[in-house]
C-alpha cells in the first residue's frame, strides 16, 4: 500500500533519502532533512546505523529531534561525545564515516557544491552560511549524499558562483587527493541523480511518479546525462509516513 498522494515534499525527500542509507554503518548528518532521513533509516533499512553530528556527538539517540547541532537533546543517550577537534581529526579524517549528508544552494555536474554566495563574491545577490564542516565532510567521507529541495537551473548549474566544497575531480585538478568518492547521490523533488566517483558526471537514474526525463533535463543547467534505464521511485509507503510523522518528527520540527 502506498500513500504518495498524501506525502509533502519534505516527507518525500526524507523517505527516499533514508532508503539510500541501506547497508551503511556511519552517517555524518546535518540538521534538517539529513536528520530526518538518518533517523528514519535507523528505524527501517539501517537499524545498526550510527549517526554522527558536527558538534561531536557520535551514536546519537535523542528523545526528540534536535533543532541545532548544539541541541542538548543530542547528548542524552549518545554513545560518545567528542571534542570537535577529535571528531574532525580522528573520526572524519580517519576515514570512519561511510556517508556524509550535505545540502547546498548550487551543485554542478561533478558534485561540487556552493553554500557561500549567489552572484559575485564581492557584491553577492545572496550571502549564504558558508562551509562549516562541509569541505571536510566532502573530502573525507566515503561518499556524500545531497538532498536538494528544488531542482531547477538556478540550483543545478553549469558553473558554480563559488565553490565551497570541491569534489574529488576538482580537488585532484589542484593536486589534492581526497579520501572519498565525493557526491554519489543527489535526491531532489524530481528524482535521483548518481555517480560512482572520480571521472564521472552526475546522471539521472530515477524519477518520481509523474515526472518525465525531459522535465528533469529541462530543470538542469547543463546537458544532463541519463542512465540507460531510468527507474521510477517507489512512493513513500503508509508505514514509512507513519514512522516519519509519529515517531521521527511528531512535533513537525522539520516536516512541512
Amino acid at each position: 500500500m502506498t500513500a504518495a498522494g498524501t506525502a509533502t515534499s519534505s516527507e518525500l525527500l526524507s523517505v527516499v533519502a533514508s532508503r539510500e542509507l541501506a547497508g551503511r554503518r556511519t552517517v555524518f548528518a546535518g540538521i534538517g532533512l539529513p536528520t530526518l532521513a538518518a533517523s528514519l533509516a535507523h528505524l527501517t533499512v539501517a537499524p545498526q546505523l550510527e549517526i554522527v553530528y558536527e558538534s561531536g556527538v557520535c551514536g546519537a539517540h535523542p528523545s526528540h529531534l534536535p533543532e541545532t547541532i548544539a541541541d542538548a537533546v543530542l547528548i542524552t543517550g549518545a554513545e560518545a561525545v567528542l571534542s570537535m577537534a577529535t571528531l574532525f581529526g580522528s573520526v572524519l579524517q580517519g576515514g570512519h564515516i561511510d556517508v556524509g549528508f550535505l545540502g547546498a544552494a548550487q551543485i554542478d555536474r561533478h558534485g561540487n557544491l556552493n553554500s557561500s554566495v549567489i552572484g559575485d563574491w564581492d557584491r553577492p545577490k545572496v550571502r549564504l552560511p558558508g562551509s562549516g564542516g562541509a569541505m571536510e565532510v566532502m573530502a573525507n567521507s566515503g561518499e556524500v549524499f545531497v538532498v536538494m529541495r528544488r531542482h531547477d537551473p538556478r540550483s543545478f548549474v553549469a558553473d558554480l558562483d563559488f565553490c565551497t566544497s570541491p569534489g574529488p575531480d576538482r580537488a585532484l585538478a589542484d593536486g589534492i587527493a581526497p579520501r572519498g568518492a565525493g557526491v554519489t547521490r543527489v535526491i531532489t523533488d524530481l528524482g535521483i541523480l548518481a555517480r560512482e566517483g572520480v571521472g564521472e558526471e552526475l546522471r539521472l537514474v530515477a524519477v518520481h511518479p509523474g515526472v518525465t526525463v525531459d522535465q528533469v533535463r529541462a530543470a538542469t543547467g547543463w546537458d544532463l546525462q541519463v542512465a540507460d534505464e531510468v527507474t521510477t521511485v517507489e512512493p513513500p509507503t503508509a508505514a514509512e509516513l507513519r514512522l516519519l510523522r509519529e515517531d521521527v518528527d511528531p512535533g513537525r520540527v522539520y516536516l512541512r
